[in-house]
This record gives C-alpha cells, structure tokens and sequence, in this order.
C-alpha cells in the first residue's frame, strides 16, 4: 500500500515553490493527480498559472488555485488576510479529505503561519485529516519545529547569493 508522505520545503533561499512545481511535474508525469493551494499569492500574474492551467487542460489531472491577497505589507489590511487564510485552511481541508487527489501542495502556508494569519496547531491539525495514501508538500520560509518533527521529508533551500543583493529586481520566468 502507497504511503503518502508529509513533504516540506523551506529555508531562506530561492527555490521552495520552484522545487515544489517540479515535483507536481513529475507527479503528473507519472499518472498522478494533483493540486496546488498557494496560501499567499495572489493579483500578480506568475508564469507557473499559465503553466498549470495549460497541462490541467490536457486532462484535468492538475490544478493551481492562489488563494491568498498578495504578501502582507502592514497590519492595515492584516484582517483581510486573515480571512483569506482561514478560506484557503477550510478548501485545504476539503480537498485533503476529497479523495480526488494524490498529492496536495499547500504553497507558503509557512508564510502564513510565521506572519499569523493561522496557527501552526491549524497546520498541525489538518495534517491530522490527511489520509494515509496522499502526499503532502508545505512550502515557505520558517517551517516551525512542530512541522519539522512531523514532516517525513525536509528540504532547507539555503541562500547563498541572490541577484536582489546587488539590487537587480526580480526577473519574469525565473522569480515569478
């Protein structure tokens, strides 16, 4: 029987997202279904949505939802995110449970728990309803020890030199 494995990418380097859509490739190359919950992103227009909605169209196998506001840039609007994750915590739980998926990416729930928009005892918990053949991938920088500990597979992306230290801004089809 398929033991499905409790997944997380973090760490403060480039890639946590990147490695996690490599791995729904490769899911999907290999027959599985898959789905992708980003808890964070959301307004901009990133390359992986156009790339995910376009292979979802050959057969429906693999969908991306951003289900977030965008990064949390002060506590004016702190409310509304708040909200926005307790909405994407509520689909996670449905979908885990659905049945319709082999492996579910909840990308930068991480995020979500280190600027407390939920709490790591929510994560802990949905992590609880996940069913024994699915995998599961949580990405973002800040994995909490409690995560770390019931993870089966941890991936710390460190950064060793990134473009931004010499003020060139993020670049289209390699940072989003």
């Amino acid at each position: 029987m398929k033991r499905g494995l409790i997944m997380v990418n973090t760490g403060d380097g480039k890639g946590k997202t990147t490695a996690g859509l490599g791995l729904a490739l490769r899911a999907w190359g290999s027959g599985q279904r898959i789905l992708i919950l980003q808890f964070i992103k959301g307004g901009w227009k990133y390359g992986e949505l156009e790339s995910i909605r376009r292979l979802g169209e050959l057969d429906g196998r693999i969908e991306i939802r951003p289900l977030g506001l965008g990064f949390l840039t002060g506590d004016a609007d702190k409310e509304k995110h708040i909200f926005a994750a307790r909405e994407a915590m509520d689909t996670a739980a449905g979908e885990l449970t659905s049945g319709k998926y082999d492996l579910i990416i909840l990308d930068e729930i991480n995020y979500a728990v280190k600027f407390g928009l939920i709490s790591i005892e929510e994560v802990l918990s949905l992590l609880d309803k996940k069913p024994q053949e699915l995998h599961v991938l949580l990405t973002g920088r800040d994995a909490r020890p409690e995560l770390i500990e019931r993870a089966d597979m941890v991936t710390e992306m460190k950064l060793v030199k990134h473009p931004f230290q010499k003020g060139i801004q993020a670049q289209q089809g390699i940072e989003f």
